[in-house]
């Protein structure tokens, strides 16, 4: 890759042989749709047993390239600011999880996006493959082999927004598309915003990085002179892999909340709230999606029906995991 490319995609990965593969594979011109000169994609291998290598990453397209932690920590985010440091896109995008598979118009959404705003904020929802949100899934026997029955019976990836039609909305974007959403698995930003926010904050060095998503995305979205994004009709979906959330029983997730959430609170001085911003709205909506555009409405006339504020207005709304 010889030209600059606009945009630079920093993905973190950590012991995810099944689910790397996947998540790049969702990344890739072929898939997106977007030329490879628009945009670089960077792999961070924070620490893996078996580690992916900078051969293999760039097979998968000549915009690849794979970096490796030498000091590889238990949080995420110290590889996720190494990834960013080594970028060269104006523009940023960032998935702290690497097991999450995009829909095929993320990137050029984005881009659309970047393009007609100043300082845009761009987030995805966040999905879970499976029935429900996969720590009540697992409980229930969901498993990896079930999961990739589920990837397998929708062809996935001929036709990457049935992945749709196999999820369920994860705990942090469980609200929908017209309501505050905690964090954003894959969000967009300029370089300069980067810079001013000061990146992902390494004081949030528990394993799995504790709430350091949702700082970000809660720091970013709230700075001043900028513009939330959110993309309609695309998203990222979670592969169950047993990180640090999502392969823990509920009791023992609640007491993970309410552990990172006290962590949080001293560094912020309040536990998390969900940016209420009102953003703008990019995309169309799928077929397969159409249901969900529909549970949307719904959730969100609900709360209006119940007294709650106006969607995007809303402070206390919890973002606790159900």
């Amino acid at each position: 890759m010889t030209r600059t490319p606009t945009l630079s995609i920093v993905v973190t990965v950590y012991n995810m042989r099944r689910e790397a593969p996947r998540t790049l594979r969702s990344l890739t011109p072929e898939y997106q749709g977007v030329d490879a000169d628009t945009y670089e994609v960077i792999v961070v291998d924070n620490g893996s047993s078996e580690p992916l290598d900078e051969r293999e990453v760039r097979s998968i397209g000549p915009n690849f390239r794979c970096l490796s932690m030498d000091r590889p920590a238990p949080s995420p985010v110290p590889a996720m600011n190494f990834g960013a440091a080594a970028a060269r896109g104006r523009w940023l995008g960032l998935m702290i999880d690497g097991a999450r598979i995009l829909t095929p118009g993320v990137i050029s959404l984005a881009l659309r996006a970047v393009a007609a705003y100043d300082e845009p904020v761009v987030a995805t929802l966040g999905f879970h493959l499976g029935p429900d949100v996969q720590y009540r899934s697992v409980a229930r026997g969901y498993c990896q082999r079930e999961e990739d029955r589920l990837l397998a019976q929708i062809g996935w990836p001929a036709d990457g927004y049935r992945l749709f039609e196999i999820s369920s909305l994860g705990g942090s974007s469980r609200f929908g598309w017209f309501l505050p959403i905690a964090e954003s698995n894959c969000v967009f930003l300029s370089r300069g915003l980067w810079a001013r926010l000061g990146g992902y904050d390494e004081r949030f060095a528990a394993p799995g990085g504790g709430l350091a998503n949702l700082d970000f995305y809660k720091r970013a979205c709230e700075s001043a002179g900028v513009q939330p994004v959110v993309l309609l009709g695309e998203g990222t979906f979670h592969q169950l892999h047993g990180g640090a959330s999502t392969g823990l029983a509920a009791g023992e997730n609640e007491r993970r909340w309410d552990a990172d959430n006290a962590f949080y609170a001293s560094l912020r001085g309040e536990g998390y709230r969900c940016p209420t911003r009102k953003p703008v709205f990019l995309g169309s909506v799928p077929p397969p999606a159409e249901a969900l555009l529909r549970l949307s409405l719904e959730i969100a006339e609900r709360a209006r029906r119940e007294g709650s504020p106006a969607p995007y207005e809303t402070v206390e709304r919890s973002v606790r995991p159900t």
